[in-house]
């Protein structure tokens, strides 16, 4: 009987061990979607050299600027709020941690029953007391993985949580960086305007009295005017946005509306090499693709533990404590009592809840798979949009120089031959509207150059390292 008794359970171990080998969690492996990571560049060549590894203190070296991103790191919103998600997903870990460990449980009770007569105990007793203090003891086998697998997905998680922090840092960092930039591009073209309406104010003075002369018409006068007047709008926009831009920038560091303190746009200059690597160094670098993986590796094994579900589950389970009809007899060494059981439970109906909880898994991770293939093009397309920006600003910058001093010395001609009589009013006006314009422009492509540096530093992950 015992050889007969002993061989069943040998046969279910051999069993369970079979289907272990067939149906345990897979491990994760590295989709192929990394291979379509590639930048589309012009004349650049691509090494192991990357600018993502500079730290944002080398690359900007403002330390104006400096400050302000410090501050921005201790007291930025959502970087505090991305804290938060990681102190959260550090206690999921600890969850996993303890996943293989048994569940302890201690309960105190007292039963008090009012017995029928009819009932087999009621002629004996009217009413039954009883009093326990036990604790009950729980383990799971992991037989399938599914342990491991849920204290992986957990992880992952917790990594997850950490790039994605990281991340914010990276657009925090970008986006002081590139508001500052821009503040001080305003403030070139306040200085800009303010000087054109400090000129054009003169120059209303001068036709009022070539107008007197005879040379002018109250036309030019008018016409002059209404220029000045054009300026001083320009100049009211402008500080409107500047004001507007320095409220942005006060939300970025985490603090109420504020002025901003700041040097100006000539003294900018970034030294680094643009150097920007190879695709792949995508994976190691840029905190929003590494998120992306993690999030893909949460799904996967969450899909090994709702697969482990159709397979029976073995467990250890005991009570034991103290039990008595009389509280004084409870704390008695009679009154001790223990239950050891083993059971193997294997799930046949249950309303599709299994085979639903697998299926929904298993789109879950093809999404998170096609999110990790979105991550990795869309930074791909970020490198390149960020260089041909740089590449197309630096090129206008040359030609807006060009155009500026054409403009400029128009317009010293034009009025220089208007005050002999020789050139028709129009064409100073034009002149000076042009120079104006194209003075501004000049501001605006030295901010896009500085801002293409800064995209480029940001879509190759640096800053939060």
């Amino acid at each position: 009987m015992n050889v007969l008794y002993n061989m069943k359970f040998g046969l279910v171990g051999v069993v369970l061990l079979s289907l272990q080998s067939c149906f345990v969690a897979k491990d994760y492996e590295q989709p192929e979607v990394i291979e379509e990571a590639n930048y589309r560049t012009d004349e650049i060549d691509q090494d192991s050299l990357n600018m993502a590894n500079v730290s944002w203190k080398e690359m900007f070296t403002d330390p104006i600027l400096q400050d302000y991103i410090s501050k921005g790191l201790e007291n930025n919103i959502d970087i505090r709020v991305a804290m938060q998600q990681i102190n959260a997903a550090e206690a999921y870990v600890k969850q996993g941690k303890a996943g293989y460990l048994p569940t302890l449980g201690a309960n105190a009770t007292f039963t008090h029953q009012e017995l029928s007569q009819n009932s087999q105990f009621g002629s004996l007793f009217s009413s039954l007391d009883q009093y326990q203090l036990s604790a009950d003891l729980s383990w799971e086998a992991d037989i399938w993985g599914k342990i491991r697998s849920r204290k992986r997905a957990f992880d992952a998680r917790y990594l997850q949580s950490i790039a994605a922090h990281q991340a914010v840092k990276t657009r925090l960092i970008s986006d002081i960086a590139s508001t500052y930039y821009q503040l001080l591009t305003l403030d070139e073209q306040i200085a800009i305007t303010e000087r054109t309406v400090e000129t054009r104010a003169n120059s209303l003075e001068t036709t009022k009295a070539l107008k007197e002369a005879g040379t002018l018409t109250e036309v030019g006068v008018q016409q002059t005017e209404a220029q000045l007047y054009t300026a001083k709008a320009i100049l009211i926009d402008l500080r409107n946005e500047a004001r507007l831009l320095e409220n942005t920038l006060s939300i970025l560091l985490g603090e109420a509306p504020m002025l901003i303190e700041r040097s100006n746009l000539d003294e900018q200059e970034i030294t680094t090499d643009l150097n920007i690597g190879v695709p792949v160094q995508l994976l190691r670098n840029r905190p929003d693709v590494i998120a992306a993986e993690y999030n893909l590796v949460n799904a996967f094994e969450l899909t090994n533990v709702a697969k482990s579900n159709f397979y029976p589950s073995l467990t250890l389970s005991a009570t034991g404590g103290l039990q008595a009809l009389d509280k004084g007899d409870l704390f008695d060494p009679n009154s001790l009592f223990a239950t050891v059981i083993g059971g193997l439970a294997q799930p046949i109906l249950n309303g599709r809840a299994i085979r639903t909880e697998y299926e929904v898994s298993q789109a879950e991770q093809e999404q998170a798979r096609l999110e990790f293939r979105r991550a990795i093009l869309t930074a791909s397309k970020e490198v390149s949009d960020a260089m041909y920006s740089y590449e197309a600003a630096s090129e206008k910058i040359d030609v807006k120089q060009k155009e500026f001093k054409a403009y400029d010395l128009a317009t010293d001609y034009s009025e220089e031959l208007l005050n002999n009589g020789l050139a028709n009013y129009l064409e100073v006006l034009t002149a000076r509207q042009n120079a104006l314009n194209s003075s501004l422009d000049l501001a605006n492509a030295k901010y896009n150059q500085l801002k293409s540096i800064v995209d480029l530093y940001a879509a190759l992950g640096g800053g939060w390292k």
